[in-house]
């Protein structure tokens, strides 16, 4: 008889921790969902290669070279996403015992080489999408076409880490400088 008097708790528990814990989803953009988007693309297009190669037993050629190509797409989409949301990761360890000015000082400079970086791999992104005259193999494109849109996801991730390192200098503060109070001062995208 007590089995039945639980059994009725638990799952009224269960239920209010489900509804309990909303997601917040303020935080994504509409770019976000480019990421998505090829993920599930690159999903399909590996279920495809499985399906053909182990249940047709007869692989599809093509599915190879694109899940590749996809996987990469997924990389540098989910990197701008990173560089957006300050979600890269970190050597937080080195924070914990440096004074206040020194972490802010570190934080700058980190904002600043990533810009340097994230720019410099963009131009050099270009540089070699414009020697590349091979075609992929599997389908009519020009290989150059991956390295151009290597080269806009780093200028993107260079634009988000210039508004970034500007919203870092304009609050003085971030995640990594103040992390209990950063929160309440950058908002949700933290």
């Amino acid at each position: 008889m007590s089995a039945d008097k639980n059994a009725p708790v638990a799952e009224s528990s269960i239920a209010d921790l489900i509804h309990a814990e909303d997601e917040d989803l303020s935080g994504y953009q509409w770019d976000d969902s480019l990421v998505l988007g090829v993920f599930w693309a690159l999903a399909f297009v590996v279920f495809l290669q499985f399906f053909t190669r182990y249940v047709l037993n007869n692989s599809l050629g093509w599915t190879e070279e694109i899940a590749r190509f996809l996987l990469i797409a997924v990389t540098f989409l989910g990197a701008i996403m990173a560089v957006r949301k300050e979600s890269h990761i970190a050597v937080e360890l080195a924070y914990r015992w440096l004074p206040r000015r020194a972490r802010y000082t570190l934080q700058i400079a980190i904002d600043v080489i990533s810009i340097v970086f994230y720019g410099f791999m963009g131009f050099l992104c270009t540089q070699m999408a414009g020697k590349t005259q091979q075609m992929m193999v599997s389908i009519n494109l020009p290989k150059s076409s991956l390295y151009w849109f290597t080269a806009a996801c780093f200028l993107a991730m260079t634009l988000y880490a210039i508004k970034v390192a500007w919203q870092h200098l304009r609050t003085g503060t971030s995640r990594l400088i103040d992390p209990e109070s950063a929160k309440a001062v950058l908002g949700p995208s933290l």
